[in-house]
């Protein structure tokens, strides 16, 4: 049964049934006693203005939670809109329809009835709740005067406004009246609509209306204060720029700025080479004749300032004191003998010749081997400034060459700002991990480098910013990379190259006690007697807490000892000194992360040991392999990589090849599977130098015969049985040596390097060089049991 509700309306007895179909409306709340022209064009909506036609002629208004949402559901909509009549509805050709409604009372959504084809909602209609009292007539009072004033900040809201607002009498009118016409949040709009009571509305309103007048009167300010700068800027041109075309008519035009006389007189002194100081005044009679508030004058202006702080002809003294200089590199860094023998003889030269082109050198080696720390070094040995670019992630072109003066926000190169950070044309130029630039659209920087790092090139370096040519030649150039194979070759080819295979054991242990425990004492403000660590302590931690080519994470163990120490003299009371031994690093730091495998154990069939390199110095290979019926395949695991695999299957060939002078029968192929497994498979595996490691394992599980223990081998194998050279043979005899092997086989072509081994890597090894896996067979398998 339809309830019906009154409302007087003009005299009128207006009945408002309880259920009503909904049009919901955006960006926009609609209050009673408003009359609005409304553009419908949603099917539901005009489905719901259709059945209002048809019906009473009644809709209910809400408004959406979301403007730009489409298709509404119900959450979507406010629950408190408005009852509006439909007074006159016109369609439009596009299939829109024009629609004016005549808002009447406030209602609430009860429930939803339907949502199928429109929204058809029972309502409830919330009536006036309205005491009047003096309050309230004050408070609408206010509330006129704060619209009047609203209206004088808007000048787009018409005048007419105010009229019809002073002809009504009800203080709830003219709330509703005043809330639909100011510019606000709907959220904040809708708070007003749902509320009944009419005094709390009032406050509500004044509130917001406060708020918005506030908004207005902020911006306005704003927007004045950047007219009146507009209106300046526009001033100062004209005016400067009729000063200028009065000068320019007194002929005075030279003398007109103070600055620019100041800005030739420093180029003057600046002692400019001919080329540059002819460029440099060009682009100063350019910036005489722009104004100084167009962009171009900037940019002038710039250049001129990187043209003056730019060393062209100041260069530091280079101490030419030989024995001071090879004192100054053995005090920062404990051996590297190749690099700090190439610095003196550099040196020595340069007193002899007094005047020669910069030497590029290439420090490859591992992390943390000392390549950045030796340039600083380089630098303080020779007396010179010492500056650095980090090349890694570098893609662009316009980072070495600079970017050209077109382009917003340009500026010089790398290779400019750090010889204008240097301010001087001869320094120690360290350029940090050249072998991780990489190329893309917008350009290769390897490829710029060329200019830099070419001899015959970098006297006449052109950088895209300066455009002028600057002398690089005097320039000390050391570059450092990881990877010698990722240099790109034209590159290499400019350089010359120093390897830092990475240091040896006893070298490591030196450096600990002649640098890193004594800096890290000082760091921590400890005193030699307050802390010691013993050399067994040290070795403890180079074989079972690191593995590393470096002395980074050494030095790290060694800070965190220093960091336990601080705590327990700090808690003890009474504060004497510590001292660590080997027994007690596992207080100090823990389990140690890295065995120090010593093969005590007899010699077993199937199983050869081989040396490798690695990133953190040499170690043992042990590869297993296994034989058992299958068909013939070569299984490999222990995540070996391409190289180690192609080293396996060349092994096998090999062995086939051999098959009747080893005495295995043919079946033994053809019938059998052969498993080659490298234990510690997480640990990526690769290089050729396991070439006949793998060859003896496979041989040692074709006949029964036992590998002897005590011995291990490096080198690669050919197809013909051949054993080429390899690398690391220092880190690899180390690590026989620290795991108790008597006899290392290594390729006969390798004899050239031994002469460079020092003498504590070759103490209590037999080396025995090979040139053929038959030798090889004699040297490894014991005879087979009778």
């Amino acid at each position: 049964m339809e309830k019906q509700l009154n409302l007087l309306e003009d005299e009128e007895i207006v009945d408002i049934p309880d259920v009503l179909p909904l049009i919901p409306i955006r960006e926009m709340v609609i209050f009673p006693d408003a009359i609005v022209p409304l553009l419908v064009g949603r099917e539901k909506s005009v489905r719901a203005v259709q059945t209002a036609q048809k019906q009473h002629g009644f809709v209910l208004l809400t408004t959406q939670k979301q403007a730009e949402k489409e298709i509404v559901e119900a959450r979507d909509l406010f629950r408190v809109g408005t009852v509006a009549r439909i007074l006159q509805v016109m369609s439009l050709p596009n299939g829109y329809h024009k629609i004016v409604v005549e808002a009447l009372t406030r209602a609430k959504i009860i429930r939803f009835l339907g949502s199928k084809h429109f929204f058809k909602v029972q309502i409830q209609v919330l009536p006036e709740v309205f005491e009047p009292t003096a309050s309230v007539k004050k408070k609408t009072g206010q509330l006129l005067h704060l619209f009047e004033e609203y209206l004088s900040t808007n000048p787009d809201l018409p005048e007419e406004l105010m009229e019809h607002l002073q002809q009504l009498e009800e203080p709830e009118r003219i709330i509703d009246f005043i809330a639909m016409n100011i510019q606000a949040e709907v959220g904040e709009k809708q708070k007003l609509l749902r509320e009944a009571n009419v005094s709390r509305r009032l406050d509500k309103l004044l509130k917001l209306l406060q708020e918005v007048i506030s908004y207005h009167r902020v911006r306005q300010e704003i927007d004045q204060q950047v007219q009146e700068n507009l209106m300046k800027h526009q001033r100062n041109f004209y005016l400067q720029e009729k000063l200028r075309i009065i000068n320019q008519e007194l002929g005075e035009e030279e003398d007109s700025s103070p600055e620019l006389a100041r800005l030739q007189q420093q180029l003057q002194e600046a002692n400019l080479p001919e080329h540059a100081m002819e460029k440099a005044l060009e682009e100063l009679d350019k910036l005489k004749k722009t104004p100084p508030f167009s962009p171009e004058y900037t940019v002038v202006r710039n250049y001129l300032d990187w043209m003056l702080k730019v060393p062209w002809n100041q260069r530091s003294e280079d101490r030419l004191d030989i024995e001071e200089a090879q004192h100054i590199l053995d005090q920062d860094h404990y051996g590297l003998e190749k690099p700090k023998e190439r610095i003196i003889e550099h040196l020595a030269v340069l007193k002899r010749v007094k005047c020669m082109k910069g030497p590029i050198l290439c420090l490859v080696g591992p992390p943390g081997v000392g390549k950045t720390s030796l340039g600083r070094s380089v630098a303080r040995a020779l007396g010179r400034r010492f500056v650095r670019v980090s090349l890694g992630g570098v893609r662009d072109e316009a980072e070495i060459r600079g970017h050209r003066r077109t382009y917003i926000g340009s500026m010089p190169g790398k290779i400019i700002q750090m010889m204008k950070k240097a301010g001087v044309k001869n320094p120690v130029f360290l350029l940090d991990e050249v072998d991780k630039m990489s190329m893309d659209f917008r350009g290769d920087p390897a490829a710029a480098l060329l200019e830099v790092l070419d001899p015959e090139q970098n006297k006449h370096f052109n950088d895209h910013y300066l455009d002028v040519d600057y002398d690089l030649s005097e320039v000390f150039f050391i570059t450092t990379a990881n990877v010698r194979t990722q240099i790109p070759e034209p590159l290499l080819d400019r350089m010359e190259v120093i390897e830092l295979p990475g240091y040896l054991e006893h070298e490591k242990i030196q450096i600990a006690r002649q640098h890193l425990i004594p800096k890290q004492r000082e760091t921590h403000g400890l005193s030699a007697d307050e802390l010691c660590i013993d050399e067994a302590a040290i070795v403890r931690m180079i074989r079972e807490y690191t593995r590393e080519a470096g002395v980074r994470n050494l030095e790290r163990l060694i800070a965190q000892i220093c960091r336990k120490t601080v705590r327990r003299l700090s808690s003890a009371s009474n504060g004497k000194a510590i001292t660590v031994g080997a027994e007690d690093l596992e207080a100090f730091l823990g389990t140690p992360p890295y065995l120090n495998r010593k093969d005590s154990s007899g010699g077993e069939v199937g199983v050869a040991t081989g040396l490798a390199w690695t990133a953190y110095g040499g170690d043992l290979l042990k590869i297993e392999v296994n034989v058992m019926p299958g068909k013939g395949k070569l299984i490999l695991t222990g995540k070996l990589g391409e190289v180690m695999k192609e080293s396996a299957q060349t092994a096998l060939s090999y062995i086939r090849s051999l098959a009747d002078w080893l005495h295995i029968p043919e079946q033994a192929f053809e019938k059998r599977d052969i498993h080659v497994h490298i234990p510690e498979g997480a640990i990526p595996k690769d290089g050729p130098s396991a070439g006949i490691t793998l060859a003896t394992a496979m041989i040692s599980a074709l006949t029964g015969r036992v590998v002897r223990p005590d011995l291990a081998m490096t080198g690669e194998i050919t197809l013909r049985g051949k054993i080429l050279a390899v690398g690391g043979l220092n880190q690899k005899l180390l690590a026989a040596q620290r795991n108790g092997i008597r006899t290392v086989l290594l390729p006969r072509e390798n004899q050239k390097d031994l002469n460079d081994l020092p003498a504590e890597i070759r103490e209590g090894l037999s080396l025995v060089l090979v040139s053929d896996y038959r030798e090889v067979l004699h040297q490894v398998l014991e005879p087979a049991a009778a």
